[in-house]
């Protein structure tokens, strides 16, 4: 069986507030593991990997102009 993780815990690991934490559960975007309604939460090693990836995006390369001169206005 897979070590269970605290709120508390999780958090600290994905370096963000509980109360993040939970909008994230309450979202649907983190898995978690609740034995008892109103009870405990926890979360898995693998649910935490998951919502890490859900959660990276790839950087967009920059459009870089051919020269490095302003466009003109229009004005003559």
């Amino acid at each position: 069986m897979e070590k269970l993780i605290t709120r508390k815990e999780a958090a600290e690991i994905l370096g963000i507030s509980i109360a993040t934490l939970d909008a994230a559960r309450n979202n649907g975007l983190i898995s978690y593991v609740q034995y008892v309604q109103n009870g405990c939460v926890y979360f898995t090693v693998a649910g935490i990997q998951e919502y890490i990836a859900k959660c990276t995006h790839r950087a967009k390369p920059v459009e870089r102009s051919t020269t490095y001169r302003k466009p003109r206005n229009g004005r003559s």
